[in-house]
């Protein structure tokens, strides 16, 4: 028996609109890979971070963004999850220069193979960005 909730409540809507104002394709694109496999982990990923925190009031998106790339970063482990965030923060206003300070500031903080890898998560936005005439 299948617990699964369909995608299509408010926050499932609040959360897709807070994904399209951050340039959130990269986002969209692997929901739609885990959309057959996990529906519902799916439909929780935009629900809870984009429907419920990341349109809350009270900070903007590019401030969001930039403390979702340092956290990201920190934690080192989720490359795929940091390139997005990165596109995103340099959809939302944040400037190359401003990712690779914030990325430097983590090697204080999680130390150098953290900002190291940041770093070169950041690199590969940047020339895939260049790429695209973005």
């Amino acid at each position: 028996m299948s617990d699964a909730q369909p995608a299509s409540g408010e926050r499932y809507r609040r959360g897709l609109a807070q994904l399209e104002k951050m340039g959130g394709e990269s986002v969209q694109s692997m929901l739609g890979n885990i959309q057959d496999l996990s529906p519902d982990l799916a439909r929780i990923t935009v629900e809870f971070p984009y429907g419920d925190i990341l349109s809350r009031p009270g900070l903007d998106l590019r401030s969001r963004q930039i403390a979702t790339v340092a956290a990201l970063t920190a934690l080192g482990n989720a490359p795929v999850q940091l390139r997005a965030h990165i596109d995103m923060a340099l959809a939302v206003g944040c400037t190359e220069e401003e990712i690779k300070e914030v990325i430097i500031q983590m090697a204080v903080y999680a130390g150098f193979p953290a900002a190291l890898n940041g770093m070169a998560a950041a690199l590969e936005v940047f020339s895939a960005r260049e790429k695209r005439g973005v």
